[in-house]
């Protein structure tokens, strides 16, 4: 495996991705979409991690990011430093329909940033194809306060896969025009998504970021 910051054996530039959040709220499942993610699963268990590469073309050629999936190592109280080492990019999950995951996000950020200085970190709120959403669009602010992308997906059904990948890419190789020249490798959707409904959840999500960030904690919002 090539070590971060560096290239594969075929030429490929190669960074090492930190993915982190709650158990449960759809990390595994969210890397597993990815195909040629399956071929060459990495598994490092000192550290209790499954690392996997996972290949984009984009207009400036491939670009790998090695994946780092705790494979539930959060059960057990934190992670240990030697996960978030030399991590250049990390994306951070919570679950929409559990409001104790996006609560937890703070400390998730809190670690990786302690090891991982001034990294693009991705925030993501997974499992919008689900009716019951407790974490409503205007409830996610922790983005703006700490100058995160935030992006609402649905691993399950594709939705937005390929936006905190592209967004990490752009990032990490300073390039804002750079784009994906084919369409990612995923499994058909295993659930359908109310676009229409999604939509209204992103108008949601774009008119509060017009809006004054709240003087009170995250926690009150979830009341």
């Amino acid at each position: 495996m090539a070590l971060p910051g560096q290239v594969t054996p075929e030429g490929v530039p190669a960074f090492k991705l930190v993915l982190v959040g709650d158990g449960g709220t759809g990390k595994t499942t969210f890397v597993k979409r990815h195909v040629t993610g399956e071929f060459e699963k990495k598994y490092e268990p000192t550290i209790g991690v499954e690392v996997r590469p996972l290949d984009f073309s984009t207009n400036r050629g491939k670009i790998r990011f090695y994946c780092w999936d705790t494979a539930g190592q959060e059960k057990f109280g934190g992670l240990r430093d030697g996960y978030y080492i030399h991590g250049q990019c990390a994306i951070i999950m919570f679950d929409v329909t559990s409001r104790l995951t996006y609560k937890n996000v703070p400390t998730w950020h809190r670690d990786l940033c302690r090891v991982c200085e001034n990294i693009p970190i991705v925030l993501c709120g997974n499992k919008v194809d689900v009716k019951n959403r407790q974490v409503k669009p205007k409830q996610v602010t922790f983005h703006r306060k700490k100058n995160l992308q935030y992006y609402e997906i649905s691993a399950k059904s594709n939705y937005n896969y390929e936006k905190p990948f592209l967004y990490l890419a752009r990032k990490l190789t300073g390039d804002p025009h750079l784009s994906f020249v084919e369409e990612v490798a995923l499994p058909p959707p295993e659930v359908a998504i109310d676009l229409a409904e999604q939509q209204r959840n992103e108008a949601e999500l774009e008119a509060a970021a017009q809006a004054p960030l709240p003087a009170d904690d995250d926690d009150e919002l979830l009341e």
